[in-house]
């Protein structure tokens, strides 16, 4: 049937994923006095997100993060820098590790300040004599190492990968047969879902397919068949519960019987799940039914 709930369900059982921040690129920048330098732009999902960069630098800079959109605008306007939100702000670093958590949805950028400060009266008049290149020469830059890093994953990347499968979902009127859903099982401790509403009392249990059948057609045969079994649920009209089968099992079968004869119409409502394996099953072990 129809595919509900999708839920990444990973390392069930497994030894858990290893992350850690790992280098990804370096850029190598060189600041003139007060100069700015806008760097890498980060574009947070909706729960926000962090950042991680190491910085060395020959001068003192001061460190910052502001919207992409607003820096590019004050780019035309550059008497408006001083005017934008910035956050995270790090002052005087020559060497350091910098991380700021970003806002969700909004694109930010990383931006650095050289804070070195530049003899207006003494550069115009040289550069009147060199020219205007040769005096931003006479200034030794700020070299600037900024060495990105991701969020990567190390060790146990790759897992079983899980979603949640809709079985069954119906409104029934109650009778003496009852109702009766399948399912096989494709690895060992699968987990069966199984929610109920009823108007009257039940008796709900998850049986081998073949007990199960004889049990909705000789209603008079359940009491030994939920004999056989640790998965059931007597006597009830609202409740969730779960359950594990094994592959090696077989066809498995959620039976739903009213606890005692009905004499009036009564409703009922049933939703049965289970959760299947969808990529790298190869890596589930047969002793993870006692983790799951």
């Amino acid at each position: 049937m129809g595919l509900l709930l999708i839920i990444s369900c990973a390392s069930f059982g497994q030894p858990p994923r290893t992350f850690d921040w790992v280098r990804a690129s370096d850029e190598i920048v060189q600041l003139d006095p007060m100069q700015f330098h806008s760097g890498r732009v980060y574009r947070p999902g909706p729960d926000g997100g962090n950042m991680h960069v190491i910085i060395h630098a020959r001068q003192p800079v001061t460190l910052a993060m502001t919207g992409a959109r607003e820096w590019s605008e004050a780019q035309q306007r550059p008497e408006t820098l001083g005017g934008l939100e910035y956050r995270c702000v790090r002052e005087h670093v020559i060497d350091t590790t910098y991380e700021c958590h970003l806002p969700p949805g909004q694109a930010m950028v990383l931006v650095l300040h050289d804070e070195r400060t530049a003899d207006r009266a003494i550069m115009k008049g040289i550069g009147v004599i060199v020219n205007r290149r040769g005096a931003r020469d006479l200034v030794s830059p700020n070299d600037v190492q900024i060495t990105y890093h991701s969020w990567s994953c190390l060790q146990n990347c790759v897992q079983p990968e899980y979603k949640w499968f809709l079985l069954a979902k119906e409104k029934f009127d109650v009778s003496a047969s009852g109702k009766l859903y399948s399912v096989t099982p494709d690895y060992d401790g699968q987990r069966i879902w199984v929610k109920i509403k009823a108007q009257v009392p039940m008796t709900l249990a998850i049986l081998p397919s073949q007990a199960a059948d004889q049990a909705y057609d000789k209603p008079e045969t359940l009491s030994s068949a939920l004999a056989q079994t640790t998965c059931k649920q007597r006597g009830v009209q609202k409740i969730e519960f779960e359950c594990k089968v094994n592959r090696g099992d077989g066809p498995q079968s959620l039976i739903a019987l009213p606890e005692s004869p009905i004499r009036s119409h009564k409703k009922a409502e049933i939703e049965f799940q289970t959760l299947k394996c969808l990529a790298n099953c190869d890596l589930i072990e047969s002793e993870t039914a006692e983790n799951k």
